[in-house]
């Protein structure tokens, strides 16, 4: 038989460069990275770098729980704050801001009216818990379970989302491991804040400003200085997941007592009409500002809403990238306040952002107890 030496050829070069590939590939695996620097230190640039691109802003984060944080009004008119713990639609309070009462009323940052019940309250630590059946299904505030904040964290002690601007106060963690005693509770091993907690404020959310978790429950402040007192959510949240799936069928009976040492729920400032209405002016363009179009959407009263659909708003304002509210100017007219707001939008069309200013005039009024932006119209202006 004839050898056909091209064929010999042709298998010997393959072979051989099959052995140079394998060989190649066993020396990299075995000798390169030895020679590279730090390969894990790659890795860990990459995911630091994911983590600060994805890291919530403050204004973000207050953004996001002011929507979890709701006021608390009692059928003797006193008020406090509270914020969402579950899925259930159960809200977090102090036990003096709801004490002695079963039925509540809830409203939220967006001006829902909701009607709560009373499920859960010790006379002993300054907590209670509110069954709010309206609330049910929304996703609630983290809680940081598993661990303590230390002295010099920042922190944000938020209280009725329609305080006004002075719901939201910032600080530190001051101390560790406070104790105090104001009749009928007993504080123990509470956080000192350098975040005073004012009137309207008990009941609200701690929140790390760096995470967004709840820290604690806001409960008591000085009558003097920037000092205010947080119960840890370690020390209350067996209490409060106890209530959740086993309700109190009875309510203790709680003696307040007359100690000026914390803000009561019946010491809640008063805010006029034009204060509130600049707050829901405000607050419409913070939720266009981050894209929640939906909570913008349910600040607009029933008419404004019947001619304009969800959708059509939305379209309105998917190509505004930001928005300022340079000042507003408001004035009263028995329960009517009209507001002239002047605003700088950054916009995008056709891939160019463009910085417009804009007049705009503002009807805002009460539907169903509900403070609502009622009509509007605007302008360009230079």
């Amino acid at each position: 038989m004839k050898l056909n030496w091209k064929w010999i050829i042709s298998i010997t070069a393959t072979l051989a460069i099959w052995g140079a590939g394998i060989y190649s590939y066993f020396y990299i695996k075995e000798n390169i990275p030895e020679r590279l620097p730090t390969k894990s230190s790659i890795i860990l640039a990459d995911k630091n770098k994911e983590v600060e691109e994805t890291s919530p802003v403050l204004k973000e984060i207050i953004h996001d729980v002011q929507k979890l944080v709701v006021k608390i009004e009692l059928p003797d008119g006193s008020l406090g704050s509270g914020f969402l713990f579950n899925d259930k639609g159960d809200v977090i309070t102090n036990a003096h801001v709801v004490a002695n009462a079963k039925d509540v009323t809830v409203k939220t940052a967006d001006s829902r009216e909701l009607q709560g019940t009373v499920i859960g309250i010790s006379d002993e630590t300054d907590v209670a818990l509110v069954r709010v059946a309206g609330l049910a299904g929304t996703e609630p505030l983290k809680l940081a379970k598993n661990r303590k904040a230390e002295v010099g964290d920042e922190v944000l002690a938020l209280g009725t989302p329609l305080g006004l601007e002075n719901t939201v106060t910032t600080g530190i963690i001051s101390g560790n491991d406070r104790d105090l005693d104001i009749a009928p509770f007993h504080y123990e091993d509470v956080y000192q804040i350098s975040a005073p907690i004012a009137p309207g404020n008990s009941g609200g959310p701690l929140i790390d400003s760096k995470t967004g978790e709840v820290l604690g429950v806001n409960s008591a402040g000085t009558e003097v200085g920037s000092i205010g007192f947080s119960i840890p959510v370690s020390n209350f949240l067996n209490l409060v997941e106890g209530w959740a799936a086993n309700p109190l069928t009875t309510l203790p009976s709680i003696a307040m007592g007359d100690d000026g040492g914390y803000a009561t729920a019946s010491e809640e400032e008063q805010f006029s009409i034009e204060d509130q209405a600049r707050y829901l002016v405000n607050y419409f363009y913070e939720s266009l500002d981050y894209g929640d179009y939906v909570t913008a959407y349910a600040l607009l009263g029933s008419n404004w809403q019947t001619k304009t659909s969800y959708e059509t708003f939305r379209k309105g304002y998917i190509n505004t990238e930001a928005v300022t509210v340079d000042d507003i100017m408001t004035s009263a007219s028995g329960e009517q306040v009209t507001a002239t707001a002047f605003i700088t939008a950054e916009e995008t069309k056709d891939g160019d952002t463009t910085y417009s200013k804009y007049k705009v005039t503002y009807q805002i009024g009460y539907e169903n107890n509900q403070m609502k932006i009622l009509t509007g119209e605007g302008k360009t202006i230079k």
